[in-house]
């Protein structure tokens, strides 16, 4: 997969059936955009093309942003290259870039500097300035310019339309079989292993401390997960508490802790990446560390069974 920043190194000799959006999860309701885009790029003997932002773009547009990202810069590179995109532009979104009207950005990033045969959005997409561009308006302007329009109808999965402020949802509500099942994946955190507290040594479960490289990203509802861990290469099965340790502290900082099953190692300083499974059970605070013990054998044997 080609990555663009700048369009002066597109192939200006090409065609292109192009989408756009942020892209947020790219979950299966993106993911049938993303096919229809490389189906259509076929038939017309075209490049595939997503036109995506950096940072998302209601991070510039909203004064209280707070939204909790699924997925950060580097996943979503991935991603996009797993299915199969041929090229990929990241515009860097600014409040310059805000201030594009609907036409004026669809003229100078998909007439001006390229070829553009058709573009493909999904069913409510809508961009530029005061967000007027929308399915309708599209279509004026594919027929001023020259290109088709495709819209993407909505991905429904049992009664709902999948989307990314659902995923958000199930995630903060510990709900991530639910979540896993919108995004066709299982929800992932990366991050580096730092120093903890130790306690989880003297419990007979060592645990690595998780520090998440990017302070957006959406993390699940506190409590226990089945989860795969992936250091250095390597997948291990684990157990993951996302919570505040009540039973030591009083502390209100959520701590991620992950307890690999048959690996007793040190790994400080290293990348770890954790895949969530399932959520066990809520966090506990327990009166005395022999409960919680007991409790975490449980659990243990419990995942051990899962997975």
């Amino acid at each position: 997969m080609n990555l663009y920043t700048d369009y002066s190194f597109l192939d200006k000799n090409k065609s292109y059936v192009v989408t756009v959006g942020t892209f947020d999860g790219v979950h299966i309701g993106h993911q049938e955009i993303l096919t229809s885009l490389i189906d259509e790029a076929k038939v017309l003997n075209a490049d595939s093309l997503v036109f995506t932002f950096e940072p998302h773009p209601r991070s510039i547009v909203s004064k209280n942003f707070n939204l909790r990202l699924l997925t950060t810069y580097s996943e979503k590179v991935e991603l996009f290259e797993s299915y199969g995109i041929e090229n990929l532009f990241i515009a860097s979104f600014n409040e310059e870039f805000a201030k594009l009207s609907f036409e004026d950005f669809v003229k100078k990033y998909f007439i001006d500097k390229i070829n553009t045969k058709k573009i493909v959005i999904g069913y409510d997409h809508r961009f530029g300035k005061d967000r007027t561009g929308d399915e309708i308006n599209l279509k004026l302007l594919g027929t001023k310019y020259g290109f088709d329009v495709d819209s993407i109808p909505a991905k429904i999965k049992g009664d709902e339309i999948v989307s990314s402020t659902k995923i958000r949802y199930y995630l903060e509500s510990g709900e991530i079989k639910k979540a896993n099942s919108y995004l066709n994946r299982n929800y992932s955190i990366s991050g580096v292993v730092v120093e903890g507290a130790k306690r989880g040594r003297t419990l007979g479960y060592p645990t690595a401390n998780v520090n998440v490289k990017n302070s957006s990203k959406a993390i699940p509802a506190v409590g226990v997960y089945i989860a795969y861990s992936f250091l250095e290469g390597e997948k291990f099965a684990s157990i993951v508490n996302i919570g505040l340790r009540p039973t030591f502290t009083d502390s209100h900082e959520i701590v991620i802790e992950s307890h690999l099953l048959d690996f007793g190692e040190t790994f400080y300083g290293k990348e770890i990446k954790i895949e969530f499974i399932d959520r066990l059970r809520e966090e506990i605070k327990f009166s005395k560390k022999e409960e919680l013990i007991s409790q975490l054998n449980l659990d243990k044997a419990k995942a051990r069974k899962y997975l």
